[in-house]
């Protein structure tokens, strides 16, 4: 095989091209005439002094590069059967592989270059001699939120990208941490960060006006170091801007397709012939079954519900529809824990692995999920994905409207709906302000709800038309637009949904063997019945916390899996050591059920961890005592004592005064008209106090814990036990999750090979 990569900038010299420019007369004449200057005159003589410049830079190395190309399959005959290129050389490839012709290129290039140097304040530096999770553990321990990794170019050389003065501070930081060199580099923006989302927006909107054809040659992109496809090249062009290029992988990945590759740099310099040299010296090929995407013909997979068989390789477990909407490198997520336990710092730890999770905002002040949002919004946007989960709120209606526009606001772009019956009007408003259509007219949604549900009639809320009535309300009230009303005809709330089997906190306490193929099976009926256009990927939650677990919801029909209890004992989980040592020592049996706090008067379940803590068993007396008596007067002497000093350590009326100062005014008018109602109140405060005691850590409480729980955290602690991760404190929430995954896809490999041998 035969691999050609293009230079990006960097590798201009004065001279670069002097064989080509007379040969290929036609391409120079037109470049001139784009450009409106010599492109010759300045890469032979650079008068001006300017060939350094970005602006002339990335115009100049995009027709050197092609011209370069040109004459050597002239020479050769042969075309090559992978291209790839190194940031700006990308393009070259893009060209190389038909994706536009040689002039729509350049308009591009210098499109790309113009708005890039105007990017100002911005700096980048190489450093060498630290691995890529070294890079990131600096980073992370030395609070360097600021700085993005820019380049990935071999496993000791790796770039980053920030503010002029965050990059040159950081040099002391990483050469304390073992860099063998930081080189500041001379640039004046910080490419390949965030710091380009303006650039980024605004080529966005220059680049609609070109067409692009499919690659006719296999292209590696630098956002996913995999295959560009057809159908998202336009998106995967566009995000290079403000992503990593992932060059070490994506030779790591054409390496893995023939051992033997003949891997040639195509343009000035050898710069990218020594980063292969040291690829191949440091790393191993990356072996991938064709293809870790879905195929890219127009009728094997589409949003149609037309579904093709997956592929079960290494980052392809599951579906690839729902890694290709999320831009995911799994079909995985982390659920939202109460509390922020899932935090900022998790959400961002995983989104930084292309990894799906949602930053939890039940119990949380409204003040702190705006903190909270907006730092995500700061150090991911739109590089990677990342949510937060709503829910209904009966008692106070307004929490949940305010939330809704706090993801607005902050441009959230998938949100995990949780305990919904019935669709709210404020869920719906998220979901219609998201809608837009697309160059062909087709409605699409870009603000993305995924359903977490556990019975049939709420799938059927969920994937039944948007009520009429409730967008008519929205309309009325001017919360949505009267084209928003429009494309809002037809389309069901959730784009994707997970069915949740017993589980950690609330849960019906259903079985996954029996929940996930009927649900399947009513999505398909669903789906048909109202024709819709685009797919919905079905998901299993609750008790994964094994690869068996994932390969056994794979198989009953899951295209994604998603983790909760085993989250809250890594380091990014925002709950106590304590609790953390304690989940450590978790196994299979040391869960409980329990009644749960948010339904207490209902006595639905919910399940928590039991070893060490009092609570379960105290939790359960103080149901039997609302079931007893219907009011905090009727109690008995002995056990009111009992509640009060052993269990509260506080007295009914004390809580009692605590609860109206935080209470709803709904809440507070039915405790004074209802006496059991307020009996009730009072004793969910035990629950509420239990979680902020395990939330503290408060050691003097332990056994007054309430920590939500199920028997996959046991599961986890079984399987990783006699491994590095058997401690907490190597548990990084994208780790836990990597490890699953591969785990899966390989046990799953090795089952169907022994069922084929039997």
């Amino acid at each position: 095989m035969l691999a050609y990569v293009f230079p990006g900038q960097g590798s201009q010299v004065v001279g670069m091209g002097k064989d080509l420019f007379d040969e290929f007369k036609e391409y120079v004449d037109a470049a001139d005439e784009i450009l409106g200057y010599s492109i010759k005159e300045l890469c032979l003589e650079d008068p001006n002094r300017v060939l350094g410049l970005t602006q002339y830079t990335q115009p100049a190395l995009y027709v050197v590069n092609a011209l370069t190309y040109l004459k050597e399959v002239k020479t050769t005959g042969v075309k090559p059967d992978f291209v790839a290129g190194h940031s700006l050389g990308e393009y070259d490839a893009l060209f190389a592989a038909g994706v536009f012709d040689f002039a729509t290129g350049l308009k591009l290039v210098q499109k790309r270059g113009e708005l890039m140097s105007q990017a100002k304040g911005g700096g980048m530096a190489a450093v060498l001699g630290l691995k890529e999770e070294e890079i990131r553990k600096v980073l992370k321990e030395k609070n360097l939120s600021s700085i993005d990794i820019a380049n990935l170019n071999s496993p000791s050389q790796t770039v980053i990208s920030g503010l002029k003065e965050d990059i040159e501070a950081a040099q002391t930081i990483f050469e304390e941490a073992g860099a063998l060199r930081y080189v500041v580099l001379k640039v004046s923006g910080a490419f390949h960060s965030r710091y380009m989302k303006e650039a980024q927006e605004k080529f966005g909107e220059f680049m609609n006006q070109f067409e692009f054809k499919k690659p006719e040659i296999t292209v590696i992109s630098n956002l996913y170091a995999r295959p560009y496809k057809a159908k998202n090249l336009r998106e995967t062009l566009l995000g290079q801007i403000t992503s990593s290029v992932r060059w070490t992988e994506t030779i790591r990945y054409i390496w893995g397709k023939d051992e033997n590759v003949d891997i040639v740099q195509i343009g000035p310099g050898n710069v990218l012939k020594g980063l292969t040299r040291g690829i191949k010296r440091d790393c191993q090929p990356l072996i991938v079954n064709d293809e870790d995407d879905f195929d890219d013909t127009d009728d094997a997979i589409d949003e149609s519900g037309v579904e093709i068989e997956e592929l079960n390789s290494s980052n392809s477990l599951g579906s690839k529809l729902f890694k290709e909407r999320y831009g995911l490198n799994y079909a995985y997520a982390a659920g939202p824990m109460y509390c922020e336990i899932s935090s900022k710092e998790f959400v961002e730890t995983m989104a930084k692995s292309r990894m799906l999770s949602f930053y939890g905002t039940a119990g949380v002040e409204l003040s702190k999920i705006e903190e909270a949002l907006e730092y995500l919004k700061k150090n991911i946007g739109d590089k990677a994905s990342y949510g937060a989960n709503i829910m209904p709120d009966i008692m106070n209606g307004e929490r949940e409207g305010k939330i809704v526009d706090l993801l607005l606001k902050y441009d959230v772009k998938t949100v995990l709906a949780s305990f919904y019956i019935n669709m709210t009007p404020e869920l719906i408003r998220y979901k219609v302000n998201g809608l837009k259509r697309d160059s062909s007219g087709k409605v699409v949604s870009t603000n993305r709800v995924i359903a977490k549900l556990s019975r049939p009639e709420v799938l059927n809320s969920f994937l039944s038309p948007i009520p009429s009535e409730i967008l008519s309300s929205l309309l009325s009230e001017n919360k949505i637009t009267k084209e928003q009303f429009d494309m809002a005809q037809n389309i069901p709330v959730a784009d994707d949904v997970c069915v949740i089997s017993d589980s950690a906190g609330n849960t019906d306490m259903g079985v996954a063997y029996t929940m996930i193929p009927t649900m399947v099976n009513l999505r398909n009926d669903l789906v048909s019945k109202h024709n819709y256009s685009n797919y919905v990927c079905i998901g299993c939650a609750g008790g994964i916390g094994t690869p068996d677990a994932i390969v056994a919801a794979v198989m009953l029909g899951a295209e994604f899996v998603m983790t909760g209890s085993i989250n809250q004992c890594t380091v990014e989980a925002k709950t106590s050591d304590t609790v953390k040592n304690m989940l450590q020592e978790a196994e299979i049996q040391d869960t409980e059920y329990i009644v749960s706090g948010d339904n207490f008067e209902f006595g639905t379940k919910s399940q928590i961890f039991r070893k060490g803590v009092l609570f379960h068993v105290r939790a359960t007396k103080l149901y039997e005592t609302y079931k007893l008596y219907n009011s905090i007067d009727e109690i008995d002497d002995y056990t009111k004592k009992q509640i009060e000093e052993r269990y509260f350590q506080k007295s009914f009326e004390q809580i009692y005064d605590e609860i109206k100062s935080t209470c709803s005014p709904i809440q507070l008018e039915r405790m004074q008209s209802n006496p059991k109602y307020k009996m009730s109140m009072i004793f969910k405060w035990y629950f509420d106090n239990g979680t902020k005691l395990a939330l503290s850590g408060n050691e003097d409480r332990v056994v007054d814990y309430m920590i939500n729980c199920s028997s996959a955290m046991g599961a986890f602690n079984t399987y990783v036990k006699g491994t590095n991760l058997e401690n907490w404190h190597n548990r990084n929430a994208d780790v836990v999750g990597k490890l699953l995954m591969d785990q899966a896809d390989y046990l799953l490999k090795r089952k169907i090979s022994a069922l084929k041998m039997n």
